[in-house]
């Protein structure tokens, strides 16, 4: 069983484009673990029916986390394209939060700060590892941005939980962010 390439199909349904799987998304972005199972089993893409064991095993095996199991429900925590919005559990985050990103995209965040782009939120995180491995994954030596989540709540910005180790918000305003490169 090649778990990487279903967990990434799971993401795809849950995150982008869950029609194509005939899910629908409550508003907190949960659909039924069986209807999910049945969608992706009726593909007939992997040797043998994949069961919800397969999706705890993934969970357990990923240094992140990317999914949520409810009372017989899943969710992708973070990461949505999909359109509406995903609804969220606001919460006080860490003192400071980090956001790993290209020297490429500075120009850019100094002017507009930071924003969603193609997602619903932007993701921050939770510690500089975190910040490092999604920077990389646009450049290779990523800068690292601080986010003050104590001014930057005292301004008006909510922030959301997406796990142990991301965090969401609507937009960081430029003057928020400091680390920016000289």
């Amino acid at each position: 069983m090649d778990h990487t390439r279903l967990s990434k199909e799971i993401a795809f349904a849950l995150r982008h484009d869950p029609w194509q799987y005939e899910l629908e998304l409550d508003d907190e972005g949960f659909v039924p673990v069986g209807q999910l199972l049945d969608a992706i089993n009726g593909e007939g893409k992997y040797d043998r029916r994949i069961t919800e064991d397969d999706i705890r095993h993934i969970m357990d095996i990923s240094d992140k986390q990317r999914f949520e199991l409810r009372d017989g429900m899943i969710r992708a925590y973070y990461g949505h394209t999909v359109p509406g919005r995903i609804r969220k559990e606001a919460a006080k985050p860490p003192p400071i939060l980090y956001h790993g990103t290209s020297h490429k995209a500075i120009p850019l965040i100094k002017e507009q700060g930071l924003l969603p782009m193609q997602r619903q939120y932007v993701h921050l995180s939770a510690d500089t590892e975190m910040a490092q491995r999604v920077g990389r994954r646009r450049d290779p030596s990523p800068v690292i941005l601080t986010i003050d989540t104590r001014a930057a709540a005292a301004r008006g910005v909510v922030f959301y939980i997406g796990n142990d180790r991301v965090w969401l918000c609507e937009r960081i305003a430029p003057e928020l962010i400091s680390g920016f490169p000289e």
